[in-house]
C-alpha cells in the first residue's frame, strides 16, 4: 500500500496548493452541499457533513462559504441539485478504479471522465465491474513525529481499530466504517494529530507497476483530481515511493 499512500500525501500538497487558488472550494461546496441534503445541517449528528466540513477548513475555506453551503443542501438558500455517480474503469497495467463524482450534468461528467481516461491509457468500464475489489472503511494517516508505533496501536486497537500499517510516510490507521468515529474520538482525546480521516475505499489487492505504466497512471489520478465533478478516485496500484517521486517532479 505504500506508492498508493504516497498518492495521498501527493494529493493532500495539491490541494493546498489548489486551496491558494480557490480551485478545491469548488468541490468541498459541491460535497457540503450533498451532504447537508442527505443528513441535515448539524454536523454534531451528520457523520458524513462534519467529515467534510473538517477538511474544507484544514485547507482554509472560508467560514462563511461552509455556512452557505450547508444552507443551500439543506434547503434554506437556492442552489443547484447535484447528483452523486460512480464510474469504474481500469488505468494502466489493469488497475481498477472507482470514480466518485458530484454533478448538475451527467451526460457531461460521463464525456469527460471518458475522455481523461482515454487520453492517459484507461478505459471505462461498465458498473459492477470493478467495484467488487473495494472495500469501504474507516482511513487515519498519522504522521511518525506525532507518536511511537506501540503507543498507536494500543489507543487504536482499543478503540476499535482493525489494522495499524507502519508506512514510509506515517502510519495508516484502519477501521470498519462504524468504528471509525469511536477511534476518530479517541485519537482526538488523546491529542493525536492526523493528517486525514475519512470514510474511503481500501483496495482488497494492488497491482504493482513500474516504468511507462506508473508514468502514465499518475498522470490519469491527476488529471481526475483536477476534473471540478470528481470528488474521489479510487484506484489498487501500488508504485515502489522512490519511482513516485521521481514521476511527482513531472505531474
Amino acid at each position: 500500500m505504500s506508492g498508493h499512500s504516497h498518492w495521498a500525501t501527493i494529493r493532500r500538497k495539491k490541494e493546498a496548493a489548489d486551496s491558494k487558488k480557490g480551485q478545491i472550494f469548488t468541490k468541498f461546496i459541491r460535497e457540503i452541499i450533498v451532504a447537508a441534503k442527505a443528513g441535515g445541517g448539524d454536523p454534531e449528528t451528520n457523520a458524513r457533513l462534519r467529515t467534510v466540513v473538517e477538511k474544507a477548513k484544514a485547507v482554509n475555506m472560508p467560514v462563511d462559504n461552509i455556512k452557505k453551503a450547508i444552507m443551500k443542501g439543506t434547503g434554506e438558500l437556492p442552489g443547484v441539485v447535484y447528483e452523486e455517480i460512480t464510474y469504474e474503469g481500469y488505468g494502466p497495467g489493469g488497475v481498477a478504479m472507482l470514480i466518485k463524482v458530484t454533478t448538475d450534468n451527467k451526460n457531461r461528467s460521463a464525456a469527460d471522465i471518458r475522455t481523461i481516461f482515454s487520453k492517459n491509457g484507461g478505459s471505462m468500464a461498465s458498473l459492477g465491474s470493478t467495484a467488487w475489489q473495494f472495500e469501504q472503511k474507516g482511513y487515519f494517516s498519522i504522521p511518525k513525529e506525532t507518536i511511537d508505533e506501540d503507543t498507536l496501536m494500543e489507543i487504536a486497537l482499543d478503540a476499535g481499530a482493525q489494522d495499524i500499517k507502519n508506512e514510509k510516510d506515517g502510519y495508516d490507521v484502519i477501521t470498519e466504517p462504524s468504528n471509525f468515529e469511536k477511534v476518530k474520538k479517541a485519537f482526538d482525546e488523546k491529542g493525536i494529530k492526523y493528517t486525514s480521516a475519512e470514510i474511503t475505499m481500501i483496495p482488497k489487492s494492488y497491482v504493482k507497476l513500474d516504468g511507462k505504466d506508473a508514468e502514465q497512471m499518475l498522470k490519469l489520478m491527476s488529471s481526475l483530481d483536477e476534473n471540478d465533478d470528481v470528488q474521489n478516485v479510487y484506484a489498487n496500484f501500488d508504485i515502489p515511493d522512490d519511482v513516485m517521486e521521481k514521476i511527482n517532479a513531472n505531474i
